[in-house]
C-alpha cells in the first residue's frame, strides 16, 4: 500500500514513511525497503567517519596523496549509497509510476534523466 493513500502505513518489506516539518511529501512517497534502508544507514555513518577523518587530514596537513586517497574513497562509498538509493527509488517509486502509465510513466523518465544528467531538453 503506498503512503499517499494511507500515510503512515508501510507496505510490505517497507518502513512507515514519517513526515518531517518542512518537508513537502510527494505523491510517491511510498518509504524505504526495509533492507536497503539499514544498509544506506550503515554506509551513511561511514561516510560520515571518512569525512571527518579527511577533515582531520588536511587539518594535520597530511601528504596530498593520502588526502587525494581518502577523498576517492568517500567519492566510491557515496557512489555506493547512490546505487542503493537508485534501487529502492526503481523498485518503489517509478515501479508504482510505470503501473501508473501516461505523464506518471513520463515523470518518472524525467526524474530519472535529469538525476544522472542525461535530459536532452
Amino acid at each position: 500500500m503506498f503512503a499517499r493513500e494511507r500515510a503512515g502505513e508501510a507496505g510490505p518489506g517497507r518502513a512507515p514513511a514519517i513526515p518531517r516539518p518542512g518537508y513537502r511529501r510527494s505523491a510517491y512517497s511510498c518509504g524505504v525497503i526495509d533492507d536497503i534502508k539499514k544498509r544506506a544507514l550503515h554506509r551513511t555513518s561511514i561516510l560520515e567517519g571518512q569525512v571527518r577523518g579527511l577533515a582531520k587530514m588536511i587539518e594535520n596537513e597530511d601528504y596530498c596523496m593520502d588526502v587525494i586517497g581518502q577523498s576517492r574513497a568517500i567519492q566510491k562509498a557515496l557512489a555506493s549509497l547512490d546505487k542503493l538509493l537508485i534501487e529502492n527509488h526503481l523498485r518503489t517509486h517509478v515501479t508504482h509510476m510505470f503501473e501508473e502509465g501516461g505523464a506518471e510513466r513520463e515523470q518518472a523518465v524525467a526524474e530519472l534523466l535529469k538525476a544522472y544528467d542525461l535530459e536532452t531538453r
